[in-house]
């Protein structure tokens, strides 16, 4: 099967960024899949290739150096990697999203040098005081008298690429302005700022989604992104659409690889003494039909959120909440599926499910867990306001 779909008119497959992203999937993301899963190492050999290739700035603006492309790109981007490897799909996801920021609020130099693949960024918004609830940080930004700085502290509870790139997109309580976040950009290399803890979890495990303390840290105060106290209104503009479809195309992508893995091995596995494939009962295909129907269903509610999003369309909102929320229960459900349709081989690694089974569950709890949505799309269907 194809990757989803570009715009309309458009064929995916000749698009430049996808075709500057192919010999990478083939040549290092795929081959380093199951190595990345069973080490947790962070994937720097398919990050180092992505910056070669320009892909790093594929959010960037042409004027700055950048490929000049938006939510689209970056959703098929997400899609075409989640299906060979998550984790690497999850750390380009928080790059794009931080580089979104950067691109719209940051200093010229920086855009630059995302542009060109000499910086890595990341998102450092959630925090063990607020939760999911991550537009509401509880760290603090307090102006230094004397020489000008801000100090940052805070303990940021899971940054993904924690300690492996050059800088955080950073949340915190205003300094002075009414708001509930302003947001900063933090060297990684600052002295106060420490990962506290390696990541050793479930699934995404090459993510190093880490926690990281900062302890007087201070920035200068050009390093603010937008105005004091306007955190708020840039996540909700930028921040939450480029996560929320990126999220949904990893979670397509998994439930994909998910769906062709199920469908080869009963294909290719044999009841010897019925001489007749896995693929020949009935309710081995029900069970890849629901697989395959529930996959096909979130891919077309992603491509009409993209162009709801793209040509700014009422249910524009609507679509964007869902999104997330559909392909996080979809792919669970999924990767459940394909663990049952394989039987026992789907514990053996080599089968490849049961890596997809485990990634998949993160999307659920990953902010704004699908709880949080859900609860959000209720209000939008019910006419409330969705902060209030």
């Amino acid at each position: 099967r194809k990757p989803i779909q570009c715009a309309e008119g458009e064929d995916n497959m000749t698009t430049d960024y996808l075709k500057k992203l192919e010999p990478i999937i083939n040549d290092i993301i795929a081959p380093s899949a199951v190595e990345i899963d069973r080490s947790g190492a962070f994937p720097r050999a398919a990050m180092d290739a992505l910056a070669e290739a320009g892909l790093l700035g594929l959010v960037s603006a042409k004027e700055v150096g950048g490929m000049g492309e938006g939510l689209r790109a970056a959703t098929l981007v997400m899609e075409r990697i989640a299906r060979e490897c998550a984790s690497t799909s999850m750390v380009l996801c928080m790059h794009y999203a931080g580089a979104a920021v950067i691109e719209a609020h940051g200093p010229r130099d920086v855009r630059e040098a995302i542009a060109a693949g000499q910086h890595r960024t990341s998102l450092a918004f959630s925090e063990a005081g607020s939760r999911s609830h991550f537009w509401a940080p509880v760290s603090t930004a307090t102006r230094v008298e004397g020489n000008g700085h801000v100090r940052l502290d805070a303990r940021k509870s899971w940054v993904t690429s924690a300690g492996q790139v050059d800088s955080y997109v950073w949340s915190s309580r205003p300094i002075a302005a009414e708001g509930a976040s302003t947001l900063w950009l933090v060297p990684s290399q600052s002295p106060g700022l420490r990962v506290t803890a390696p990541f050793d979890g479930l699934g995404l495990r090459g993510n190093h989604s880490s926690p990281v303390l900062a302890e007087g840290v201070l920035v200068e105060p050009s390093a603010r992104l937008g105005p004091d106290g306007g955190g708020f209104d840039i996540m909700m503009s930028i921040v939450l659409p480029y996560f929320q479809f990126m999220s949904a195309g990893c979670g397509v992508g998994m439930m994909e690889a998910a769906t062709t893995k199920a469908a080869a091995h009963v294909g290719g596995t044999k009841l010897a003494h019925l001489g007749s494939a896995l693929a020949d009962l009935p309710t081995i295909r029900a069970y890849l039909a629901r697989m395959r129907i529930k996959t096909d269903m979130v891919q077309a509610l992603l491509l009409d959120a993209l162009s709801a999003a793209e040509t700014g369309r009422p249910d524009a909102l609507l679509r964007i909440l869902e999104v997330k929320a559909a392909a996080g229960e979809a792919s669970t459900e999924v990767t459940d599926l394909a663990m049952r349709v394989c039987g026992g081989a789907a514990f053996r690694k080599e089968v490849g499910v049961e890596r997809n089974f485990r990634d998949a569950r993160a999307a659920t709890v990953m902010a704004p867990t699908t709880d949080v949505l859900y609860d959000f799309i209720g209000k939008a269907t019910c006419g409330l306001p969705l902060f209030g």
